[in-house]
Order: C-alpha cells, then sequence, then structure tokens
C-alpha cells in the first residue's frame, strides 16, 4: 500500500458456521432449530446455533440444558470437528483467490486487505460480492461481509446486515455512522464498562467524543486511548497474515460476586466448556503449552496463576483456581481461564489497579 492510499478491509464472518454445515449436509434440519455443542447430560454448552434456535433465546456458550428448556423442539448435534476444519478450509481457499492478505481469527471468520487490488477495478464491495458468490455456489454455505476502511469498523459492519448480508461503509460515511454507535459496539467494551459509562451519561460515540483524551484518561487508564480513538472511528491496526497466537482464554464478570471458593469452583466447569468450545473453533499452529486462571476480587486486586500443561487439562485448571483464590480468599467478581501458546511467563501476582485501567481491557463483549 503507497503512502497516503485509502485503506479497503473485507470482515467475512460464516453464519452459524458449525449448524449451517450440519444442514447442507442433512437438508432435512433446514429451517429447525438446530444446535451443535456438548451433551445435555452434562455441562455441556452450545457452540454456535441456527437462527431458528435463536428466535427462542438460544445463544452461543449457553449450557445445552438451558438451551433445551428454552426450545425443546431444539435438535441437538455433537460436534464433528474435522467436517468444520474441512469446511473452513475450503472456504479460505476462496479468499485467496482474491488476496493474499488474509487474518483468519477462527474457523468462520477472517480479515482481508484488498487496498490496491486490480480485481473488480479495485472495487472492494464487488470483491466481498464475488466471495458470497463463490461460497454459496461452490459450498452451499452463506457468510457474511463488512466493507470499512479498518478492521474495527469492517467487523462491526460484517454483523450489521447478518445473516447472508453485505454492509459498506465508506470513508466519507465513517463520521456519521460512528457517532451514532452505541458505546456497547466498541471493541473491549463489556457489560461492566458500558455501565460505568451509562452512569456519566455516555451512551454514544458522539457523546464519548465531548471528552477529551486526557479525561478519559484519567477515568479509564490506558483504555482511555482506545476509547477515544475508536468514537472517532479510528483504528491502524493492520491485517495481520501470519499472526501467532499467545493465548486463548475466556473470562466472565459476575452480576455478583461470588463469596467462597465452593462457589467459583460450581461455576468453574461452566467456563471449561466455554474456553473447550473456542478451542475448537481455532485454527492452530501448535498445541497449548501452558494453562493459567485469572481471578478478580471484589476489592479490584487480580491475580493469574499458571503452570506447564500440554492440552485443556480439567484437574489442573481446576487447582490453579484453588491457588489463585487462596491468594486473596475473598469474595470474587471475575473468573477467566486460558491457554498459553509459548512458554513466555505470565505475571503471577499483579498490583491493585483502578478498574478503568484493568477491568477495561480485560473485558470482553
Amino acid at each position: 500500500m503507497s503512502e497516503g492510499q485509502q485503506r479497503k478491509i473485507i470482515h467475512i464472518d460464516c453464519d452459524s458456521f458449525f449448524a449451517s454445515v450440519e444442514m447442507r449436509d442433512d437438508p432435512s434440519l433446514r429451517g429447525r432449530p438446530v444446535a451443535v455443542g456438548g451433551s445435555p447430560d452434562g455441562r455441556g454448552v452450545v457452540a454456535t446455533c441456527s437462527y431458528e434456535a435463536r428466535r427462542f433465546g438460544v445463544r452461543s456458550a449457553m449450557p445445552m440444558a438451558q438451551a433445551l428448556r428454552l426450545c425443546p423442539e431444539l435438535v441437538v448435534l455433537r460436534t464433528r470437528m474435522d467436517k468444520y476444519k474441512e469446511a473452513s478450509e475450503a472456504v479460505h481457499s476462496i479468499f485467496r483467490r482474491f488476496t493474499d492478505c488474509i487474518e483468519p481469527l477462527s474457523l468462520d471468520e477472517a480479515f482481508l486487505d484488498v487496498t490496491g487490488s486490480v480485481l473488480f477495478n479495485g472495487s472492494a464491495t464487488h470483491i466481498a460480492e464475488a466471495i458470497r458468490r463463490a461460497v454459496r455456489e461452490e459450498l452451499g454455505l452463506t457468510v457474511s461481509a463488512g466493507v470499512a476502511p479498518n478492521k474495527f469498523l469492517a467487523k462491526i459492519a460484517s454483523d450489521w446486515r447478518k445473516p447472508d448480508g453485505l454492509f459498506v461503509l465508506k470513508p466519507d460515511e465513517v463520521d456519521a455512522f460512528v457517532r451514532r454507535l452505541p458505546v456497547e459496539k466498541l471493541f473491549g467494551v463489556g457489560p461492566r464498562t458500558a455501565e460505568r459509562l451509562h452512569r456519566l451519561g455516555l451512551r454514544s460515540c458522539e457523546d464519548l467524543r465531548a471528552l477529551d483524551l486526557p479525561t478519559l484518561t484519567e477515568r479509564f487508564g490506558v483504555f482511555g486511548q482506545r476509547l477515544f480513538d475508536l468514537s472517532r472511528g479510528k483504528d491502524e491496526r493492520p491485517v495481520q497474515p501470519h499472526r501467532v497466537r499467545k493465548s486463548l482464554s475466556v473470562e466472565r464478570t459476575f452480576s455478583e460476586d461470588l463469596a467462597t471458593e465452593a462457589a467459583c469452583l460450581a461455576l468453574f466447569p461452566e467456563l471449561l466448556s466455554a474456553l473447550e468450545t473456542r478451542l475448537g473453533r481455532q485454527t492452530l499452529e501448535e498445541a497449548p503449552s501452558r494453562g493459567f486462571v485469572k481471578v478478580r476480587f471484589d476489592d479490584f486486586t487480580t491475580t493469574t496463576a499458571e503452570a506447564p500443561m500440554v492440552g485443556l487439562d480439567r484437574e489442573g485448571l481446576t487447582t490453579l483456581l484453588r491457588t489463585a483464590w487462596a491468594r486473596g480468599a475473598r469474595p470474587v467478581r471475575l473468573l477467566g481461564v486460558g491457554l498459553g501458546f509459548r512458554s513466555q511467563r505470565m505475571p503471577q501476582r499483579q498490583l491493585p489497579l483502578p478498574y478503568g485501567a484493568a477491568g477495561a481491557e480485560l473485558e470482553r463483549r
């Protein structure tokens, strides 16, 4: 890309990927509420579900037993990762016809940089249309696409007209579009951060723009810079074709603190199942080499316990939870669990940090 050239980024997201593959392979499932995931008899969770199931309130990462209570007619299918990986590779092979600058995020989504492409006279919109058409006609699957000048906006755009949709955000449309965005749409703003912003009267990006950078940094620490940039539609992150994943984790902030170690242990299997689901959706170049558990207590202190680990070792991760909890032995507001793919050490203990500096950065939508 030459200096000053406008970037053209496409975000592609397969619609209900696991469920769509199952419905493609078994047409009798089409039009029915379908969920793919673990067994409802244990602690299985929903990996993904059809849009028909979503109308009943079924969502990814929900316990499968709860999903069945919401939708008794739900068709529950066990995951077939080999089949999904095969379909994913076929989708990505189509991407490679249009650009080599591809950043996979998981089996079912990726960023594509088509800046400077000569295809379709350089039209990113026409490239996205061609990709969607090829996936539909050749693979029997649908994808949604977002086209925008950066990754942040392209990802929002791909969700704008789901399923099987295309939304294009041109450079001269960015300012007006971003002004209207709810703060919840900003990357890294989870429920707790959104609540803090709302208490300050900040509900849209236009509201956020009324605060200067020093004020945002004072209130939200390092996360204030991100809020400042994203509320103006700015995101300079490049599409990284060879991005190496260092870790994979899930976190949950509780509306009511978990008072005891036993309460943490009771909810921990749900987090482990969610991590297992995320792990299954990734295309990884190496196996996990360590595990870690994060605990944030009610006084906002955060501690992380880690240990060498091969794969997702539930027993080993549960032991790490006990270790981390014992460091504070007080009510817990956030639990996180993850796997690392490199041997670098993680901090065993973090000093107390204000919520704005630590919590906002760690919250996940």
